[in-house]
């Protein structure tokens, strides 16, 4: 739920969507209560719901953790905002700079060429050479602006439409600088948040480069190197296409406007009110119903305890854990193509070529997958967790 806090700028504040119920409260404001949650009614103190906003309920034995640090909160704020605010100007470790062989602060930036060597390595597997796209994850480079117009008609139509939308970072993502930390944040899809600083701005440097994106009007060839400052300066094709077509010589201004019709009060209460037999239809026809009674399960205590269930160490097979944490996103998921465990007939094609030549697979790579998966196993652990997926698929 979304709810003002400033009641006393209440009849000032432009109202966001869906907050049209609240024009009322400005009348109970001198009362010192306001409705919030279907007019259930809390007293307000220095401006904010208190019995709502603040908890002040007792609760026992309550282990819910503890305050971060500054230091751990650097490390987990990395969000870039659309304007590159966020966007980091060094290299980071463990939320704090990373200092280079002259004790001065590691800058952060990386080539395209650099970032073409990550790519192949831990991006290849899923989305395919030069982002063209992967077996069950989606193509990153190609496709146009003109072609997001496009509408998918339904196929029993008389004269469907052949062609869909391509939506890559080229033709759809409006910002470069949210594309760093999509990247950042989220890949390599089976170890997230491994990247440095500077990997990240090689990556993102190219995937720009093959979706020919220019900044300043420069191509983004081999050797270009790309940090913060060029990076606030890229302007993606679609920057404007998540704002409304209007008749505006600014396609924002739609946004103000649309802003504006919702904030005035006149247009809320104009309907014809219906107090008895509104709906003419039968109202069996208007209900979704769930199939599952879920009555048991609707009214669980709650419950303050927080510590992780026990493992049986005992029921946990040699190389099983760490074939969960590192492997399992692509050996788990028959849409990437590797050798799915439980798959006893691709195992046994696995396995015709011998042992040892799948530990030799394994640990210095094989067509999409990386030497050890990408990861910075031991040749011991990674023979281990290989005889868990044989073993697993007999």
């Amino acid at each position: 739920m979304f709810k003002l806090e400033n009641t006393k700028k209440l009849k000032n504040t432009l109202l966001s969507f869906g907050l049209s119920t609240l024009l009322a409260t400005s009348a109970v404001a001198a009362t010192k209560e306001s409705s919030v949650d279907g007019a259930v009614k809390y007293p307000i103190k220095d401006g904010k719901y208190s019995s709502y906003y603040v908890n002040t309920q007792e609760v026992k034995n309550s282990a819910i953790g503890r305050t971060p640090t500054k230091r751990e909160i650097t490390a987990w704020d990395v969000d870039a905002k659309p304007d590159g605010t966020g966007l980091p100007e060094f290299d980071m470790k463990h939320g704090e700079v990373v200092l280079g062989e002259d004790g001065k602060p590691k800058k952060a930036e990386g080539s395209v060429e650099l970032g073409n060597e990550l790519y192949d390595a831990q991006c290849a597997m899923c989305h395919g050479d030069f982002g063209s796209g992967g077996k069950g994850y989606p193509m990153l480079a190609g496709g146009s602006k003109e072609s997001l117009k496009i509408q998918r008609l339904n196929p029993a139509d008389e004269n469907p439409n052949p062609d869909t939308p391509i939506r890559t970072i080229g033709s759809y993502w409006p910002y470069a600088s949210t594309l760093y930390w999509y990247v950042q944040d989220s890949m390599p899809f089976p170890h997230p948040k491994t990247l440095t600083n500077s990997e990240t701005y090689a990556i993102t440097a190219y995937l720009l480069s093959v979706n020919n994106i220019t900044i300043d009007g420069e191509e983004l060839d081999d050797e270009y190197v790309l940090d913060k400052e060029k990076l606030m300066k890229v302007i993606m094709p679609n920057h404007d296409g998540f704002y409304p077509e209007v008749d505006t010589p600014n396609p924002k201004d739609g946004v103000k406007n649309m802003t504006a019709l919702l904030s005035d009060p006149k247009i809320y209460g104009t309907g014809t009110r219906c107090m008895k037999d509104c709906i003419k239809e039968d109202v069996n026809n208007l209900l979704m119903k769930i199939n599952i009674d879920l009555t048991a399960n609707s009214n669980q205590p709650m419950s303050v305890e927080r510590s992780l269930p026990k493992i049986d160490a005992s029921s946990v097979k040699p190389g099983q854990a760490d074939y969960e944490a590192s492997c399992s996103a692509c050996h788990g998921n028959p849409a990437i193509g590797a050798p799915v465990v439980g798959d006893k007939a691709a195992w046994a094609k696995v396995l015709e070529k011998g042992v040892d030549k799948v530990y030799h697979n394994g640990i210095n790579g094989i067509n999409a997958m990386p030497p050890k998966g990408g990861t910075d196993f031991s040749d011991e652990k990674m023979k281990e967790i290989i005889d868990y997926m044989i073993n697993s698929s007999k």
